[in-house]
């Protein structure tokens, strides 16, 4: 996947500055899952790490996802900042195509 030695931002939040987020990002209500800010710095060898950017994620909606989904709160954690991580790295789910992709590759970090 590259980006060795890159940094991000993550930030967690409740449902109250999701939902606010969500609607100031992407004109949406209510609160999501996750949300990730790409921001590319350039590569320079010389200089520090790149930073990729941020990852927000709130408790909970993951909590009361986890709840209603059956899966642990630490495995629906992990597979939303995997997630987000990946909108990082510049994959989406735009297509079925890509999606499918960007699928395969949360299932394979999660060790699924």
């Amino acid at each position: 996947m590259g980006w060795a030695d890159a940094e991000l931002s993550l930030t967690l939040v409740g449902d109250r500055a999701m939902a606010r987020l969500n609607r100031e990002t992407f004109g949406r209500r209510g609160p999501t899952n996750v949300i990730a800010f790409p921001l590319h710095s350039p590569d320079d060898p010389q200089g520090p790490p790149p930073l990729l950017g941020e990852v927000v994620i709130s408790l909970e909606t993951t909590a009361r996802q986890a709840q209603e989904s059956g899966w642990t709160f630490v495995d629906l954690f992990d597979f939303f900042l995997i997630h987000g991580i990946l909108h990082l790295l510049d994959y989406d789910h735009d297509t079925p195509e890509k999606a499918q992709a960007m699928d395969a590759k949360t299932w394979e970090l999660m060790g699924v």
